[in-house]
């Protein structure tokens, strides 16, 4: 990928995250990215194209951010979505606000590899607390998905200092329990 387009893709996330997605436009992409007028035409020539380079690019981001591991503890699972909740809130806020921002607003089809990348991390989860707590833990994968999107929305929204580790560690223990 050419250091121009990652530049205009990196620069449109963080538009994204910040202004929201009426803040995509091209010209604003170049500015943000300290590009000439016209770059990031050269790469996307539509709006449609431009979202849709935004979303597979956020979805590759995600999935370069190390894979989702192996967890065969309760306590490693609260340590790991302890970890994924304080990065997405902190040095990843901005990138976590556009993917929602793109999920509310962009069409079903542009955001395909963002839902395929979270229909990933759901069976990952369902897969995890099938492990530790049984087949009747695994119907509980809505529930915890829920909580932690719920807390993210909760730190980047009202209180970015809530406490992370107590309520992941509420939400895995009542996953468990079935």
């Amino acid at each position: 990928m050419s250091s121009t387009r990652r530049r205009a893709l990196e620069a449109a996330v963080t538009l994204i995250g910040t202004e929201g997605i009426r803040s995509l436009t091209h010209g604003k992409v170049d500015a943000a990215a300290a590009l000439p007028a016209g770059s990031t035409s050269n790469h996307f020539r539509t709006r449609a194209a431009l979202v849709a380079g935004v979303v597979e690019w956020l979805a590759q981001q995600e999935r370069q951010d190390g894979g989702l591991p192996e967890v065969h503890s309760r306590d490693e699972l609260v340590t790991l979505l302890s970890r994924m909740g304080a990065a997405q809130t902190g040095p990843l806020a901005a990138r976590t606000r556009a993917r929602y921002a793109l999920f509310l607003e962009a069409d079903d089809d542009a955001i395909r590899p963002l839902r395929d990348q979270r229909r990933g991390m759901e069976e990952w989860i369902r897969g995890v607390l099938t492990e530790l707590g049984g087949k009747s833990a695994a119907p509980n994968t809505t529930f915890l998905m829920a909580a932690c999107d719920g807390l993210l929305l909760h730190r980047l929204t009202v209180d970015p200092e809530v406490p992370i580790d107590d309520v992941i560690a509420r939400a895995v223990d009542a996953a468990l329990r079935s």
